[in-house]
């Protein structure tokens, strides 16, 4: 908690320090003149179908702070309280390997957490935009899955079920915006090194499948040891660059990003004990270069869109592991989509994910080329007030997938009641599969005062 109280401190410091207001101005009405103080209260349970009891119910309060400070900058401070009257999701290690000490949450217990969700400050120097602090990174619109939007790790607690902006880690960052002519240049530089926070074993969304997770041989025992994250802060950074325009009713990017995989490689390395063979796993992150980009038009009713990305030194599981298990690899994922709003109040989105992996000198445990589809329909009714949609993904290799049918009614303009499903099926060695035993009934509701 020192560090919560350090933050809140800084915080007060900022509206107790002001040079300018000037002995005659009262601190109170600047404060009430300058500052948004608001929240969003949240809860929602999920009800397992095949187990036949709850999977979680949720408490989630999110204040928001917004501050108009001298010399037109603003600062924004937002933070988290998440409360799970169960224990079946949980919030991953409690030792918080993958977070820097920056960007750790504070665990109660497996029900109880406290998050700093975002800190930053924005300004301008003359055209040029700058946000520096704690904030997401946003590149890629793609729905359900990412090609470009990997920029901030993400948590996994729910899998993928969690609206992107609520499972991103927002990280320390600086981030400039740089008009040029008819571009826009963005600058990033990242020195917080946080990673992916990933379910532990005994959670309800833990990762199992073959094609991602190595599998110990019958009578080899397993040792699995902490990630070793890179702690040098200056050479360990990752630095991002992009650079948007608008020609001829197209939206175009080109993004660069040299950056650490957010998934740690699972070297393994053999050896003989007294109590036979032992597997070692050592988590360890590497660095691979992400150069793609993004295009957008809108053509009467139908919007197409798409994200094109390819990294480069990527591993893999091997197939039949040997030496650390591993293959290195280069990946091209793109993703296609089109929306069409032709029907009144409708949205019908069409995307086709394909991933393709090269460069590989040993066979691994995931297709080399890989194909998913999605499909979401959406309408509105009663002026924008009720919401029906269903979201469909579908993996063509393995035949598994996910639907989500939801429904969204808006009683007032800060009061918002959901219900829907989240059905996982085909085989359990599957990317959705693998979740086949988690189908579940979710109710929620959103308040914000």
């Amino acid at each position: 908690m020192a560090r919560f109280r350090n933050i809140l401190t800084l915080l007060l410091l900022v509206f107790l320090s002001q040079p300018v207001l000037g002995e005659e101005t009262n601190l109170n009405t600047w404060i009430s003149e300058n500052t948004e103080i608001s929240a969003l209260l949240q809860t929602e349970a999920g009800f397992g179908t095949n187990e036949g009891n709850f999977q979680k119910l949720e408490f989630i309060l999110e204040p928001e702070l917004e501050v108009e400070l001298p010399y037109n900058l603003s600062l924004t401070a937002m933070g988290r309280l998440k409360f799970d009257a169960f224990e079946k999701l949980g919030f991953g290690d409690p030792s918080q390997p993958t977070l820097s000490i920056f960007t750790e949450r504070y665990i109660e217990n497996d029900r109880l957490e406290l998050e700093l969700r975002e800190l930053y400050l924005d300004g301008n120097i003359g055209d040029i935009l700058f946000r520096l602090g704690k904030q997401q990174i946003v590149w890629g619109k793609a729905d359900g899955l990412k090609v470009l939007d990997v920029v901030n790790p993400q948590s996994f607690r729910e899998f993928i079920l969690d609206d992107f902006d609520d499972s991103r880690i927002p990280l320390w960052s600086v981030n400039f915006e740089i008009p040029i002519k008819e571009v826009v240049l963005q600058l990033v530089w990242i020195p917080d090194r946080s990673f992916h926070v990933l379910p532990e074993p005994d959670e309800l969304f833990a990762f199992t499948s073959t094609k991602f997770v190595p599998q110990a041989p019958e009578g080899v025992n397993v040792n699995l040891e902490a990630p070793k994250r890179p702690n040098q802060f200056f050479k360990d950074s990752e630095i991002g660059l992009r650079i948007s325009t608008f020609w001829k009713g197209w939206d175009l990017t080109l993004n660069y990003l040299y950056h650490f995989d957010d998934f740690a490689i699972l070297f393994q390395e053999l050896s003989t004990t007294e109590r036979g063979p032992l597997v070692t796993i050592n988590p360890r992150y590497k660095r691979t270069h992400l150069i793609g980009g993004s295009f957008s038009n809108a053509f009467g009713d139908l919007t197409v869109r798409g994200e094109v990305g390819f990294n480069f030194d990527l591993f893999y599981l091997a197939d039949e592991p040997d030496s650390d298990g591993v293959v290195k690899g280069n990946e091209l994922s793109y993703v296609l989509g089109l929306d069409w709003f032709g029907f009144s109040d409708s949205l019908v989105s069409f995307q086709l994910f394909q991933t393709w992996i090269t460069n590989l000198d040993k066979e691994i445990t995931q297709d080399e080329f890989d194909t998913i589809i999605t499909l979401l329909i959406q309408r509105d009714f009663m002026n924008e007030t009720l919401q029906i949609e269903v979201l469909l993904l579908q993996n063509i290799n393995d035949g598994d997938g996910l639907i989500r049918p939801k429904i969204s009614y808006e009683l007032r303009d800060n009061l918002e009641i959901h219900t829907g499903i989240d059905i996982f099926y085909g085989d359990k060695n599957g990317l959705f599969g693998e979740f086949r035993d988690n189908d579940r009934i979710i109710v929620g509701l959103g308040y914000g005062f």
